[in-house]
């Protein structure tokens, strides 16, 4: 109608369509206020995302409307994100890609008793990403239960069993081949392969898994995994995958002989067996 109106004239346009020309002129007006209302409250989110250092989202950024006085939904929000072109910066899940094959899911063994008598009793196993250039590359884990002291190690840009495997014969190795070991992970694809599985059976070792969307069945390992990002990794980064390695392998060999542990009153891994030998 506007645009018409400028070709046409507002009178015979309103004629023609039947329309009081009163009428449109307050509808007009209304349409006014609702652009200068919204943009705004766009202007407002985005000083509110701003002041968050780009970290939050539309549940965050509605709540601080409304304190404003506007009423705005989480919705509502994040309709008003997409037309300022801000996103939040928390971080997301990282999602690993399936292998396609069939998953062998083992029992929840351990139903997190994480205090365990002795070493070489229970072990723990996860995988985490580290930001290398524009890449991901993945690091496995293994902890023994009894003192938390990080056993085995591995690094790879392919997140596939073949990770866990190398992490898990370095724990193997390094323990002196003990039997019977319970080896504790999440429902991760390294770890309900076959090749997992059958590497956990060379060497005798029994499996237990968390059970699916549950991490705090793997707490031991999220925590080391939090500490190590917390901690040591920068948050922009490494530069290349050779210096991620060496930089995460010297956190690593800190945290077992130097970094006092709240679980081992306070005393390194390898200090906490030592005492207990």
């Amino acid at each position: 109608m506007s645009e018409l109106g400028e070709h046409y004239g507002v009178h015979d346009c309103c004629r023609a369509l039947g329309v009081n020309r009163s009428s449109f002129y307050a509808w007009r007006q209304r349409q006014g206020i609702a652009n200068r209302s919204r943009a705004k409250l766009r202007a407002l989110l985005v000083r509110f995302h701003k002041e968050s250092r780009g970290s939050a989202g539309a549940r965050t950024l509605s709540s601080d409307l409304r304190s404003e006085g506007h009423q705005v939904g989480r919705y509502m929000a994040r309709t008003l994100m997409r037309e300022s072109g801000v996103v939040s910066c928390q971080r997301r899940p990282h999602k690993y890609k399936s292998s396609g094959v069939e998953a062998l899911v083992a029992p929840h063994l351990l139903k997190r008793r994480f205090d365990v008598d002795a070493p070489n009793t229970v072990w723990c196993g996860d995988v985490t990403y580290i930001k290398v250039g524009k890449q991901w590359m993945y690091f496995a884990a293994v902890l023994d239960l009894f003192a938390r002291r990080m056993v085995g190690w591995s690094f790879s840009m392919t997140p596939d069993a073949a990770l866990t495997c190398e992490a898990l014969r370095m724990a193997v190795e390094l323990r002196g081949r003990p039997k019977g070991v319970l080896f504790h992970s999440d429902q991760g694809c390294q770890y309900t392969s076959h090749k997992f599985r059958n590497e956990l059976v060379t060497h005798g070792l029994r499996q237990s898994m968390s059970r699916k969307g549950e991490c705090w069945d793997n707490a031991p390992m999220e925590r080391f995994f939090g500490s190590l990002k917390s901690e040591w990794v920068p948050k922009e980064g490494y530069s290349s995958a050779h210096e991620a390695q060496l930089d995460v392998q010297r956190y690593v060999m800190r945290y077992n002989s130097r970094r006092p542990h709240s679980y081992d009153g306070y005393r390194s891994p390898v200090a906490a067996e030592q005492a207990a030998a």
